[in-house]
């Protein structure tokens, strides 16, 4: 699944997954099995391991997260090892599905749609100079070249060089490198065959990065409501809350109050100062009928806590939010 020059993977892509044991017969060791089935996952995405939390979440739902080392000196029949593999792609599956991946596949296309238009490649060589030209001399060095692709970075298709080595030997072969100084239109004119053959390289060897972004998708929240233990541990805490106000408040205002302050641990995305999600929570809380609380009120939580989750749950779905853990 693809978004905005954003690949998403949130388990679709492992049904897919070849299932079957290898030859030949015979038992197969714990250690093995995790090999296999770690290989098998990450064939469909795109070469990369899971995520270490996701990849300890597998294991632990496997129930052998605490007991590893007497998994893998294991021996299992083929039976067994082969509904461990089904499990683990399943569980695996689910998992990204509550927490995808999101993924940049940096292919060279960005770059040419920026070299491919004149006017375009003109103004981002302008503002990457003017960026650069922190003493406004109208002078730079050949070697801020390279600031000059980090400052590109990844939303322009430009990769970092820890993972793309290739990228130092380009702007070596094109000279851009040293203490000699390029005025605006001299700079203009080394960064293109730099970005030209970087185009070229990624076409040949796609560079994949793992971006630091958390989708928050409506999943996690799904499960929450279908957990009725730990929905009336949140009504207790409403509760709580209500019961220590000096102030009488609606149902809604303490709902909305406190899953503002502890939604993240629901599924939710912190509000912070996101406009778009201050828009969602006007948006959910919009319809939701005005109760005041007074005594006797308390079983009037439960029904507006799961209809204002549910809505949550719908809007998140149709439209997930995508937070930079960065941030």
């Amino acid at each position: 699944m693809a978004d905005g020059g954003l690949t998403i993977l949130d388990g679709n892509q492992l049904k897919a997954v070849d299932l079957s044991l290898p030859s030949p017969d015979g038992a197969v060791t714990g250690a093995q099995l995790l090999e296999l089935a770690e290989s098998r996952v990450s064939a469909f995405l795109f070469g990369l391991a899971l995520p270490e939390n996701l990849k300890s979440a597998v294991l632990r739902r496997l129930e052998i997260g605490d007991d590893f080392s007497s998994f893998s000196a294991k021996e299992l029949d083929r039976e067994n090892a082969s509904s461990f593999l089904q499990n683990y792609v399943s569980i695996a599956a689910d998992e990204l599905k509550d927490d995808p991946m999101v993924l940049s596949i940096l292919d060279g296309k960005a770059l040419r749609i920026i070299l491919e238009d004149e006017d375009d490649f003109a103004m981002l060589a302008e503002n990457l100079f003017t960026d650069l030209d922190i003493e406004d001399r109208g002078k730079i060095r050949k070697s801020e070249i390279q600031n000059a692709l980090l400052h590109m970075g990844i939303e322009m298709g430009v990769p970092p060089f820890a993972e793309f080595p290739r990228l130092s030997d380009i702007l070596k072969k094109h000279g851009a490198e040293g203490e000699e100084e390029l005025g605006q239109a001299q700079f203009a004119q080394l960064l293109q065959p730099v970005l030209q053959e970087l185009a070229d390289a990624l076409t040949e060897n796609h560079v994949v990065v793992v971006q630091n972004v958390k989708i928050i998708n409506g999943s996690q929240l799904r499960k929450v409501l279908a957990n009725e233990k730990l929905l009336n541990d949140v009504v207790d805490k409403l509760i709580q809350e209500k019961n220590g106000q000096a102030d009488a408040k609606t149902t809604k205002e303490l709902i909305r109050s406190f899953l503002q302050k502890n939604g993240k641990d629901l599924g939710l995305p912190p509000l912070r100062a996101d406009e778009m999600v201050v828009l969602l929570y006007d948006a959910v809380f919009a319809d939701v009928e005005e109760t005041k609380n007074t005594p006797g009120s308390e079983e009037n939580f439960m029904v507006v806590l799961k209809e204002i989750l549910v809505r949550f749950a719908e809007q998140l779905e149709a439209n997930p939010v995508f937070h930079d853990l960065g941030i």
